[in-house]
């Protein structure tokens, strides 16, 4: 019985994990390093999010209209770091700037995490 136990610890332990690595975005360690050296820096939230309040610097392409503003990305050889509010976007974010062919895409995660 006690084996049953240590699988469902560890498959719950999994998922916590599965989820903020996947799911929640874990901060790049180097998306500030990329910013300081030049990245193009992109806050992935709602323009109402970004109004609130956004890293210095950062241009605003909601997640959402990535598509039709993929060219505001830049060259596909650029540096470009995203972020959001909890890192789920940027997730998002990056998978699609990678799919459009950018070869280095930094996800900071949550901007939280600046």
């Amino acid at each position: 019985m006690n084996d049953w136990k240590n699988i469902a610890l560890w498959t719950v332990a999994l998922a916590v994990l599965g989820y903020t690595f996947f799911f929640r975005g874990v901060a790049d360690a180097g998306a500030k390093e990329a910013v300081k050296a030049g990245a193009k820096l992109v806050d992935v939230r709602t323009p109402q999010e970004f109004a609130a309040g956004h890293i210095e610097g950062a241009v605003n392409i909601p997640v959402q209209e990535m598509d039709a503003r993929m060219a505001e990305f830049g060259p596909k050889d650029g540096v470009v770091v995203v972020y959001c509010r909890s890192g789920a976007r940027s997730a998002t974010a990056k998978s699609k700037l990678e799919a459009a062919g950018y070869k280095t895409v930094h996800n900071l995660g949550a901007m939280s995490n600046w």
